[in-house]
């Protein structure tokens, strides 16, 4: 199955974001991940939606939120027509003997210390999905205490 990546502008109404995914969940549709936030008008908010399927499902889902009364674009980003982020921070280390290994591996990959704990350390990070995943995977032997990413978000080119 392919990962996709949609661009859903819609009214900025209560509920809406509720009835999208209402929508993916009575049609049996997996959202991997999604964010929503207000746009430069305030009347629309931009929901990035990260779905898996094939092409008929990809489909069927765009006919289907361009049914909703509140939904005013549906916009498919691919990896050539769109710049994709992701945020994540993330709780890691076990005492004194992991902070400098911590640190190299933030500084490799640029990531910010943005708290700094008796036994641990707080990482935030912004970049491609894959970045993300990379970064998590080099710090998971100093000991993930806890971990939030954020999901895609995603603007079309040009």
């Amino acid at each position: 199955m392919e990962k996709h990546v949609l661009s859903v502008l819609a009214v900025n109404n209560s509920g809406v974001i509720g009835r999208v995914a209402g929508l993916f969940s009575r049609r049996g549709y997996s959202i991997q991940s999604i964010s929503a936030a207000q746009t430069e008008n305030p009347d629309i908010s931009r929901m990035t939606i990260v779905v898996e399927g094939n092409e008929d499902t990809l489909e069927q889902i765009d006919k289907q939120l361009s049914k909703l009364v509140d939904v005013r674009e549906v916009i498919l980003l691919s990896e050539n027509n769109s710049v994709r982020r992701e945020h994540v921070l993330v709780k890691a280390g076990n005492g004194e003997e992991t902070r400098n290994g911590l640190i190299e591996v933030a500084n490799l990959f640029k990531a910010k210390v943005v708290d700094v704990g008796m036994d641990n350390l707080m990482l935030e990070l912004t970049g491609e999905p894959r970045t993300i995943s990379a970064f998590i995977r080099l710090i998971e032997p100093y000991g993930i205490k806890n971990l939030v990413r954020t999901g895609i978000s995603a603007l079309e080119r040009g």
